[in-house]
């Protein structure tokens, strides 16, 4: 029996290294939202997935290889999600006001690299923020800082 479980064991570890951020970690929900917004479009630029990783390094002190897993765990989680709820559910229990407006921010800092806004980032961010009960008019402003330090920044 000792032998079947170290045979376990080593199945589960042999190769890869052990999942960083479970299922419950809101660094992985805020990861594949912000994954969403990168992908909604259709494209996704050198710019936004620079930015993405230096987001995700910068909020969760991160360094670059754990920001690169967590995007690569994000993707999946992204992609198995069948709607916002999953991630955002998690958001609106685990963070505080402050926590949740930080959530648009990040997400606007990834949407409005490129200097552009479509209508389904546009539209992504104002669900995100509706379902994390963050008002109209803070998302506005949030939009607004984020632009005029990216400008500043000259991104």
């Amino acid at each position: 029996m000792l032998a079947a479980l170290k045979s376990l064991l080593a199945e589960l570890t042999d190769g890869s290294k052990a999942e960083r951020f479970d299922d419950n970690d809101y660094r992985l929900a805020s990861a594949a939202l912000l994954v969403h917004a990168t992908t909604i479009d259709g494209s996704v630029a050198d710019s936004e997935r620079e930015k993405l990783q230096a987001v995700l390094m910068d909020r969760f002190k991160l360094d670059q290889e754990a920001a690169s897993e967590l995007i690569a765990e994000a993707m999946d989680a992204e992609r198995e999600a069948v709607d916002l709820h999953r991630f955002t559910s998690l958001l609106d229990r685990v963070l505080d006001d402050a926590g949740r407006r930080r959530m648009v921010e990040m997400l606007w800092q990834v949407v409005l690299v490129d200097g552009r806004v479509n209508e389904f980032e546009d539209n992504l961010v104002w669900r995100v923020a509706d379902l994390l009960h963050v008002p109209s008019r803070h998302r506005v402003e949030i939009r607004r800082q984020v632009a005029a330090a990216q400008a500043d920044a000259g991104e």
